[in-house]
Formats: C-alpha cells, sequence, structure tokens
C-alpha cells in the first residue's frame, strides 16, 4: 500500500513563508539604500550612514533573544504578532524627517521588529511541520529568504532611479507592512505557549538558557563561522568587481547563486529526511570552499557566474540544514529558543565579518581575504564532525 505523505503545503505553511520573504525582502531593500538616504537627506558623513545601515543588525540581534525568551510564555502567534505591529509602526515612522537621531532610532527598533518577526516565523513552522518532512519543509521555507535576499537588492536599486524615489520606497514599504499585518489574521493555527504543550511545566533554567539554548550552540557556532565567510562576498562584492573589472557579470551572481538554491534545496531537504544530515552537509562545505577558490580567483565573468552556482549550493544548503538540525536536536517546548539561537550566532557572524574584514581590506586585496576564508570553511568539516556529525544518525 503506497504510504501517504503528510502535507506541507498548508494555508498556514503558504502565509507564514509568505510574512517571511516580504519582510526580509525590505530589510534588504532598506539595507542598499538607507545610507544613501541618510547623506541625501541629513548629509552625514559615509561612517554615519553605515551606522544608519548596520544598527538594523543590532535591532533584530535583540529581537531575536528577547522573542526566543518570551516565545515559551505567550507563545509563537502571539510574539508574530507584536512583531508584526511593531514592524508596521516602524515602517509608517519612515515617512517623517526628524533628523538623524530619529532615523537611528527607527532603524533600530525596526531591526527589533524583523527578529521578533523572524523567530517567530521560523519557530511556528518548525511547530506545525510533521515530524517525517521537517527537513524537507524547513527547505521549502528558507526558500522565502533566499528570494528576498536575491529580490530586496534589485528592487532597491531600481527604485533609487526613480524621481522621489526615497517617498516611494517608504510609501511602498508602509502598504507592504499593512498586507503582512493583515496577512496574519488569515493564520488559522492552535499552537498554546510553547512551555505548556503536552503538559510542559516552566523548567527551573539559569539566566543564559532563558535566552539561549544549549543544544543548538554547536550548529550555530558552525553557522556562525559559515556566516562571517560568506559575509565578504555578500559585503565587497561591488567593490571585488571593480577591481577584477567583472562588474556587469556581477551583477547576475546573486541572480545565479538564487537558482541554483531553489533547484536544489528541495532535493536536499528530501535527502536529509531520509539519511539524514552529515550526507549533506559534508559535500555543502567541500563545494563552498571550491566556489569560493574560485571566486577568489575568477579573471572571467564565466568564474564568477560558477563560482556562484558552487557558493549557492553549498552554503545555501548548509544555512537550510544547519537550522534544520538547530530545531530537530531540542525538545518541541524550546523550538522558539533554538531558532533565535541558531539566527543570533548566524547573524552575528554576517554583521561582525564585514567589519572585520573591512579593517582587513586597506592592507591587502580582495582576492587575498576571499582566499583567506577557504581555511576557515575547511576547518568547518572536522569541526562539524567533533560538534554535531558524530552524534547524527540516519533518519
Amino acid at each position: 500500500m503506497k504510504e501517504i505523505k503528510e502535507p506541507i503545503w498548508t494555508k498556514d505553511f503558504i502565509i507564514v513563508s509568505i510574512i517571511n520573504f516580504v519582510s526580509i525582502l525590505m530589510f534588504f531593500l532598506l539595507m542598499v539604500t538607507i545610507s544613501s538616504y541618510a547623506v541625501d537627506t541629513y548629509h552625514v558623513s559615509t561612517s554615519i550612514a553605515g551606522l544608519v545601515s548596520s544598527i538594523f543588525i543590532i535591532g533584530s540581534l535583540i529581537g531575536r533573544l528577547g522573542a526566543g525568551r518570551l516565545i515559551g510564555n505567550i507563545g509563537p502567534q502571539k510574539m508574530l504578532l507584536i512583531g508584526l505591529v511593531l514592524f508596521f509602526v516602524t515602517t509608517t515612522l519612515y515617512l517623517m524627517e526628524w533628523g538623524v537621531v530619529y532615523l537611528l532610532i527607527i532603524r533600530l527598533l525596526q531591526g527589533i521588529a524583523v527578529g521578533t518577526i523572524g523567530t517567530a516565523t521560523g519557530t511556528i513552522v518548525a511547530m506545525i511541520l510533521p515530524i517525517s518532512r521537517k527537513g524537507e519543509g524547513i527547505g521549502y521555507f528558507s526558500l522565502s529568504a533566499v528570494l528576498a535576499t536575491a529580490i530586496g537588492p534589485f528592487v532597491g536599486m531600481f527604485m533609487l532611479k526613480l524621481e522621489n524615489g526615497f517617498d516611494v520606497i517608504f510609501y511602498m514599504n508602509t502598504g507592504l507592512s499593512l498586507m503582512l499585518l493583515i496577512a496574519y489574521f488569515f493564520v488559522k493555527i492552535s499552537l498554546p505557549p510553547v512551555n505548556k504543550q503536552n503538559g510542559q511545566q516552566t523548567e527551573k533554567l539559569s539566566f543564559i538558557e532563558k535566552f539561549i539554548e544549549p543544544k543548538a550552540l554547536p550548529i550555530s557556532f558552525i553557522a556562525l563561522l559559515i556566516g562571517f565567510a560568506y559575509s565578504g562576498v555578500m559585503t565587497f562584492i561591488t567593490f571585488y568587481a571593480r577591481e577584477i573589472n567583472l562588474v556587469e557579470a556581477a551583477s547576475y551572481f546573486f541572480l545565479a547563486y538564487a537558482g541554483i538554491v531553489i533547484i536544489s534545496r528541495p532535493f536536499t531537504g528530501k535527502l536529509m529526511d531520509v539519511r539524514g544530515p552529515n550526507v549533506i552537509v559534508y559535500p555543502c562545505l567541500a563545494v563552498f570552499a571550491v566556489g569560493m577558490l574560485l571566486f577568489s580567483q575568477a579573471s572571467a565573468g564565466w568564474m564568477l557566474l560558477v563560482a556562484a552556482v558552487l557558493i549557492g549550493f553549498g552554503y545555501g544548503n548548509f544555512n537550510s540544514i544547519a537550522q534544520t538540525i538547530a530545531v530537530k536536536v531540542t525538545e518541541p517546548h524550546r523550538f522558539g529558543l533554538a531558532t533565535s539561537t541558531y539566527f543570533i550566532l548566524y547573524d552575528l557572524g554576517l554583521g561582525v565579518g564585514p567589519f572585520i574584514l573591512g579593517m582587513i581590506e586597506p592592507h591587502t586585496t580582495y582576492r587575498t581575504i576571499f582566499v583567506s576564508m577557504i581555511p576557515l570553511i575547511l576547518i568547518c568539516i572536522p569541526l562539524y564532525y567533533l560538534l554535531v556529525g558524530r552524534k547524527q544518525k540516519l533518519a
């Protein structure tokens, strides 16, 4: 008798994925445009404009810490509503021009909102997906973030070319944030506060355990290192492309990256559910290292695009598999903390990387920086085995 698969693409799964997609799209859209807005509107220095852009990440980390802690008490649905309300309010406040300090505060608060939304949506998805298809489902869900990171910067740069482009961006974002808030009320799942599921009583936890899930730390630490290695590609690709005279090819880099992730991730997610994570993680890390090597030595457009495919397959699939591991090694009533723990460390790698690598760049070349990331990626292979891989069994 043919086995009937439990469904993934439920109405609630689709709506929650769309909420995640749009919020991240708006995040990346503003990341590439807000510094220009700060300079044009308030005539600030480049360093202050950079702070206006990056303070969002600090807010996101605060939001994830708080959301991971509170989800256990009020449930992921209410946490999502809080995040969406704050997101809508802060988005409308961009329409006011009350100085650069005001803008910094808004960016920080909106970062908290996005961190809260991301933690809540990730937790809801982890809880509603069937156990037998959790890897596949999270793989599909994480595609929303991949698409957003590719489409967001493209839309932002396009809108900057429009007359009154900043106004168009802010009004569009206000409308989108209102639509997300409305979409929330079409989610009809019943999830109690996770500490109370199945009669689970509130545990006696240390101060750190109230904000961090220890079982998710090993894979999250590896995600931090991998995120650090990738952060240079994300941040410096424009400057690197100018240095090696491949600006046109670089404009298609993230399109190729997103394309291979979209094609491969459904298969890697299914394979993880059948064979376990190790069969995916080890090849992904190796392919990521090869992709970084090709990227660092690119001298023609095709080399840059092949590197995008390899990095997309290796780094892109590792990210979703690692997120699934963080959830699977954790008890259901700690899913919220596991999700926030993973993204706190992952975002930390992405956020700290450009700052550290940016300080090194004046003393070397971009090629050297990218080459230096290859040993870091390769070190993660035995590190993964020691911290995570040897404990994993076939699904």
